[in-house]
């Protein structure tokens, strides 16, 4: 598009493939993010299971008198593990809402472009730009 001061705009349609690229790996590096947050979790509730039920037998073995009162400080440091896995499990689980927020928000933002550009197309007499 030529004005009478000399400028030339770029073409919309070139700005919307712009926009279309950039959010797209926008996009991708989100659900990058969401899959290494949910391999993490997946990891992570593994352990705290097995972490779990190592500490239940070890506790039932206790009280039955079949492991000594020593491996008490075995069982400390397994709530403990349990403790921290049950921390980094709920981190992950504010990050993977934030993830999804900011996905919803992207889809809006993309939403929002697809419109405009609609609108624009449609208000643009006839013959001005089409291909």
């Amino acid at each position: 598009m030529a004005s009478i001061f000399g400028f030339r705009s770029r073409d919309p349609a070139r700005d919307r493939q712009t926009d279309v690229s950039r959010l797209d790996r926008l996009a991708k590096l989100f659900e990058q993010i969401a899959a290494e947050i949910e391999s993490e979790r997946a990891g992570l509730e593994n352990r705290y299971r097995t972490k779990a039920t190592n500490a239940a037998f070890l506790v039932e073995a206790m009280e039955n008198g079949s492991a000594s009162d020593r491996r008490s400080s075995e069982v400390s440091a397994l709530t403990q593990s349990i403790l921290n896995c049950e921390r980094r499990i709920a981190a992950l689980s504010r990050q993977d809402g934030m993830m999804k927020e900011l996905r919803h928000s992207l889809d809006m933002v993309f939403d929002e472009n697809a419109e405009s550009a609609a609108k624009a197309e449609f208000a643009r007499p006839a013959g001005v730009g089409r291909g």
